[in-house]
């Protein structure tokens, strides 16, 4: 299996590191976070890996060569010239993964000890017999901000910000919660696996959010989950959290 890390985000949250690094270099002792989900992934057997640059790409690029992608073989999908959120992101890095039936996608920022075997076995099981299965979700049910709706049978039908309570739910546009149908809140975990049918069902360019993606192709096809709440899960996207990072990851 293949995977991408998501690095091309601004950091805005990781200021004032990020008004002279990319978030993706922050460092939790000793190592930085991209070098960490290089080790983290290649401890399942995932040793080729795209990683998407925008923010000090050229940092990343540099890092990426003077340690010879920690012991991976990393390939930068290159977004200098415009930053296209997750999902546009993906897109932009369609060839990588065009000779795959599926494929792993972190954030850079995400820190956790989730068994990635578990969740490619959960992935297979999900996705055996459906007819156009999309993607399986990692998610736990810690508080967040913002969650993902899913049927009680477990596929996505919408998303909430449970802030402004704006809600967004599977089709284009469409704003309105489907008759009779009750919904289950998870919280995100930035990790997923995709599936060949993300790029054939969806109808998104440009600029846009994973998110937004999976609500649209939700419409066309099956979204799943897998909820890893027994797991380290910690978003080091925020300052804060370095600190607490340091504690749990040696």
């Amino acid at each position: 299996m293949r995977a991408m890390i998501l690095a091309a985000g601004l950091g805005t949250r990781l200021k004032p590191f990020t008004d002279f690094h990319p978030k993706a270099l922050a460092m939790v002792n000793g190592k930085s976070l991209l070098q960490r989900n290089v080790e983290y992934l290649q401890a399942f057997g995932i040793n080729e890996v795209v990683v998407n640059v925008h923010h000090f790409a050229d940092q990343i690029m540099e890092a990426v060569e003077t340690n010879k992608g920690w012991g991976s073989t990393v390939t930068i999908s290159d977004e200098s010239s415009e930053v296209l959120e997750t999902g546009g992101g993906v897109v932009f890095a369609k060839s990588f993964f065009e000779q795959e039936e599926n494929w792993l996608v972190m954030n850079a920022d995400i820190l956790t000890n989730l068994d990635i075997d578990k969740l490619i076995a959960a992935d297979k099981v999900l996705s055996e017999g459906a007819e156009n299965y999309i993607a399986t979700l990692a998610v736990t049910n810690r508080v967040s901000s913002r969650n993902l709706l899913f049927t009680t049978e477990g596929n996505l039908i919408g998303w909430r910000n449970n802030t402004t309570r704006e809600e967004k739910w599977a089709g284009v546009n469409n704003t309105e919660q489907p008759v009779g149908i009750h919904s289950i809140a998870k919280a995100f975990s930035g990790i997923q696996i995709l599936h060949a049918s993300f790029y054939s069902s969806l109808e998104m360019t440009g600029k846009f959010s994973l998110i937004d993606a999976y609500l649209q192709t939700a419409a066309k096809g099956t979204i799943g989950y897998y909820d890893h709440s027994d797991s380290i899960l910690l978003d080091v996207g925020k300052p804060e959290n370095i600190e607490k990072a340091e504690s749990l990851f040696e």
